[in-house]
């Protein structure tokens, strides 16, 4: 077991689009990443990592130990689920394997502990883990969570689905360690698996010289990540009683968009058999590997890499404050155009060239409300200017559509036209797409209690049904404001009954719940309830005025 590296966090939350959500001045950010950064970032280590344990313990039946490639680990029982924690996936991507592939994990004679989790990835955004939390370039971990006794029925082989979950966080921040999968693995008889992968620069930096010597191109190491930790359940799974022949791939945000692009990566078919995207739209714009190798060469030398005989060595060897005290001067997420990612997800769609699964995707009704508060307080003036700036000639129609006297304040009315725009009638657009080629399942998460992010609560305003919201009724997650109430657990329940349903069979209905049906049609959306009441709707469109924004796009 790997000692734990300490490490210091920020400002908490899980914002997902940079930019959007307040941040501490540059002074006071370097400042608190760079204290981060100076007592976590260069701890070394030979297997795994130790942090806080992700879910409450319970009386220990017994530890499990699980033969992997690299060896024997010894994870957690607990009455409900066990679970293996800080597995690693890959070698510590430090020294010679910053900025390159994710290379195999070292193996270990003798017997493992996993029992408590690795590190955060570096955070190049301080919003996306608690102060608490630890940090360190040495984080390609993964926790596996499995119900009980699965040990028992491993002695007649037995084959559960798995879901790999891939956080959000906008590439620069997050972490999957936040995501305990517990109550998921004991509720609905499936195996959780969630992914730290790289962030920021260290993930997504795309320059030339890192493009020569690294196959596929650069500016994709996050993926290529993501891609490792599949490769490590298809051959790593079953021991832990999965079955690597049902694999379900599922993301927020940024991880939403991983998901995607995973659709579009033709050395990803075969790793997964289904498909779940939350709050991302598949069909949005990617940087080009070209763009990106551009704006990576002004961020190399930003950083003090001018000379380009020696980038790649430099930027290896360079602090990883200085990495990140830079993090807004070069072009952010996955880069098309080079062997990993040829296309991005809208191109292989249309030429049948993307790995076709079944697909649930679905979005929170005012997503808005987090990403966009640092314009909270905007005067009912102030609305109407930012809407005539933004829309020109159209601007009439959208105040006449969304007039702020018509929501709780100017800035929900704002975040709501923000959210139909954005994020609501893009992603029903792609899923009318997708529903002729494969089957696709819409939702909409729309509980007006539903707690918000830790750190993320704007005074006076309503909160609920923003970005982030439904995380909580997932997972037994650690960044929300406060617990669920009973009557957000019932649909906490409910959700997980359909996600868990979607991963065995690629249907989402379950017995327990109200029917859902494929999104064709009059194209129909569940939209997930408090309560547990949730129902089928056939008004999403026009309650997010659709008709005008896909107009406004076309």
């Amino acid at each position: 077991m790997i000692r734990r590296v300490p490490g210091l966090g920020s400002v908490p939350g899980l914002g997902s689009v940079p930019g959007s959500t307040p941040r501490p001045e540059p002074g006071r950010r370097l400042a608190l990443l760079v204290a981060a950064l100076v007592v976590a970032t260069f701890a070394l280590s030979a297997s795994g990592v130790a942090a806080q344990p992700a879910d409450a313990g319970g009386r220990a039946r017994g530890a499990p130990v699980v033969r992997t490639d690299s060896g024997l680990v010894r994870g957690v029982a607990a009455p409900r689920a066990d679970r293996f924690l800080g597995l690693p996936y890959a070698a510590p991507p430090v020294r010679e394997l910053r900025f390159a592939p994710p290379a195999a994990p070292a193996s270990w004679q003798g017997i493992q502990t996993a029992d408590r989790q690795s590190p955060a990835c570096l955070q190049f955004e301080p919003t996306g883990v608690r102060e608490e939390q630890a940090l360190s370039e040495d984080c390609l971990y993964l926790d596996v969570y499995r119900p009980a006794g699965v040990s028992k029925k491993a002695k007649v082989k037995a084959k559960l689905p798995v879901m790999v979950w891939f956080h959000g966080g906008g590439s620069t921040q997050g972490t999957g360690v936040i995501y305990g999968g517990s109550t998921m693995a004991a509720k609905t008889g499936v195996i959780v698996v969630s992914v730290n992968y790289r962030l920021g620069a260290l993930g997504f930096l795309a320059h030339p010289a890192l493009s020569a010597v690294t196959p596929g191109g650069s500016g994709n190491y996050g993926r290529m990540d993501q891609l490792a930790s599949l490769e490590w359940v298809r051959a790593n799974i079953a021991r832990f009683g999965g079955d690597a022949d049902n694999v379900t791939i599922y993301g927020q945000s940024a991880g939403g968009s991983s998901v995607c692009d995973l659709m579009a990566m033709p050395s990803a078919k075969g790793l997964f058999h289904r498909a779940i995207v939350q709050s991302s739209v598949c069909t949005a714009d990617r940087t080009t590997l070209a763009a990106g190798e551009s704006s990576g060469v002004a961020y190399a030398k930003a950083v003090g890499c001018t000379d380009a005989a020696r980038a790649v060595t430099c930027l290896r060897k360079a602090w990883p404050g200085t990495l990140i005290a830079h993090q807004g001067e070069y072009a952010g997420g996955s880069k098309t155009g080079g062997g990993l990612l040829p296309k991005p997800f809208a191109r292989a769609f249309a030429d049948g060239t993307w790995n076709k699964v079944p697909l649930m995707t679905g979005n929170t009704r005012s997503e808005n409300r987090l990403t966009s508060t640092a314009l909270a307080g905007v005067t009912a003036q102030g609305y109407a200017d930012w809407v005539r700036d933004t829309y020109g000639e159209r601007a009439d129609r959208v105040l006449e559509l969304y007039p702020s006297s018509g929501f709780n304040s100017p800035w929900d009315a704002l975040t709501q036209v923000q959210t139909d725009a954005q994020r609501a009638c893009p992603n029903q657009r792609a899923a009318q797409v997708m529903s002729a080629r494969t089957a696709v399942y819409r939702y909409e998460f729309d509980d007006p209690t539903s707690p918000t992010l830790y750190g993320f609560r704007v005074p006076g305003e309503d909160m609920s049904n923003a970005h982030s919201a439904e995380l909580a009724y997932l997972f037994d997650f650690t960044l929300g404001e406060r617990p669920l109430t009973a009557q957000q657990k019932r649909l906490s329940d409910q959700m997980m009954g359909y996600w868990g349903a979607f991963a065995h069979s690629g249907d989402p209905n379950d017995r327990k719940a109200p029917n859902w049906p494929v999104h064709k049609g009059d194209f129909p959306v569940m939209q997930l309830r408090t309560g547990g009441a949730s129902a089928v709707i056939t008004s999403y469109a026009a309650d997010h005025h659709c008709d005008f924004w896909d107009g406004l796009d076309s």
